[in-house]
C-alpha cells in the first residue's frame, strides 16, 4: 500500500497555501475597502470645499444672466415699439403732406391752366381787329 503520509504532508501544504491566499485575499480586500472610504471622504470634503462655493457662484451668475436678458428682452420690445410707432407716425404725415401738396398743386395747376388759356386767348385772336372799336360797342 502507498505511503499517504506524503499525501497528507502534500494536502497539508495545499491547505496551509490557500489559508495565506486567503489572508492575502482578506487584507487585500480590507485596504480597498479602506481605500475606497478614504476616497469617498476625500471627494465629499473636496466637493464642500471647491465644488459647492463654486456652483453657488454659478447659480448667482447664472440668475445674473437671466434677470439681464430678461430686461434685454423687455428694452428691445420698447424699444421695437418705439420704432414702430414711429414709422407709423412717419408714415401719416407723409400721407398727409402729400395730399396737401396735391391739393394745393392742383390749384396752382388750375391757376397756371387759367393763366395759359387767357395768354393764349390773348396771343390767338385777329390783330387786325381793333380792340377799342369792340370796346367802344360795347359800352
Amino acid at each position: 500500500m502507498p505511503d499517504l503520509q506524503t499525501t497528507n504532508w502534500l494536502i497539508g501544504v495545499i491547505a496551509v497555501s490557500s489559508a495565506i491566499q486567503s489572508l492575502f485575499l482578506i487584507g487585500a480586500a480590507i485596504m480597498g475597502y479602506r481605500m475606497y472610504s478614504q476616497m469617498a471622504k476625500t471627494m465629499a470634503d473636496m466637493e464642500a470645499e471647491h465644488i459647492q462655493p463654486l456652483r453657488r457662484q454659478v447659480d448667482t451668475i447664472l440668475g445674473d444672466v437671466q434677470r439681464i436678458t430678461a430686461r434685454v428682452s423687455d428694452q428691445t420690445e420698447r424699444v421695437d415699439n418705439a420704432i414702430t410707432d414711429t414709422v407709423d407716425r412717419v408714415e401719416e404725415t407723409a400721407e398727409r403732406v402729400k395730399y396737401r401738396v396735391r391739393e394745393r398743386v392742383s390749384r396752382a395747376a388750375g391757376i397756371i391752366r387759367g393763366v395759359r388759356a387767357i395768354i393764349a386767348s390773348i396771343l390767338t385772336t385777329d390783330g387786325a381787329r381793333d380792340t377799342r372799336a369792340e370796346a367802344g360797342g360795347r359800352l
